[in-house]
Parts: structure tokens; sequence; C-alpha cells
């Protein structure tokens, strides 16, 4: 299990940006399209100046809008994940659920 520390958060990556033709996959290196997923792990939040918690701003289930570039890829068990700071969240897709 991936666990988020500090004010980060971590995303399961769900769009793809590599097609598949019979056996061969072709990227897509062409388009800088940002990266949509959602939040299954977030941390505790950060610290301010005066050692003060700051709560995180997302919860786990919040689907999210990541820039391409940044976020860190991890893989595990076969998954890719993506694990950023919130601050590098660029939006949030409101769903019936986060309204």
């Amino acid at each position: 299990m991936i666990k988020a520390v500090f004010d980060n958060i971590v995303v399961k990556n769900e769009d793809s940006s590599e097609k598949f033709y019979g056996s061969i996959v072709v990227p897509d290196m062409g388009k800088e399209m940002p990266h949509v997923g959602t939040i299954i792990g977030v941390g505790p939040g950060r610290r301010n100046g005066e050692g003060n918690l700051i709560p995180p701003t997302f919860k786990i289930g919040d689907k999210v809008i990541l820039p391409k570039i940044g976020p860190v890829r991890v893989e595990y068990d076969g998954v890719e994940y993506l694990v950023t700071s919130e601050n590098n969240v660029l939006a949030l897709i409101e769903t019936e659920d986060n309204e």
C-alpha cells in the first residue's frame, strides 16, 4: 500500500497517453495533456512557520487534474500512481460526491 506523507497526495492515474496497435505501443508524445485521476491517498497536511498543522484541501475520492510534468510516476502492483504535493493540483473535477 502507498501512503501519502506531509501535504502530498497519491492519485490513481486514469488517463492513458499510449495507444496499443496489436502488440506495438505507440506513445502519444506530441501532446502535453494534463493527468486526470482519483485521489487514493492524502497526507496529514503541512506545518506553517509556527508549527501549526494545516489540514489538506483534498480528500480521498476527489477527481483532480494534475500537470503533465511535475508529479512523480510510481508503479505499484501493476498500477500507475502519481505522487505530488497538493499545491500542484490544477483543478478539482466536481462530481455529485464532492459538490
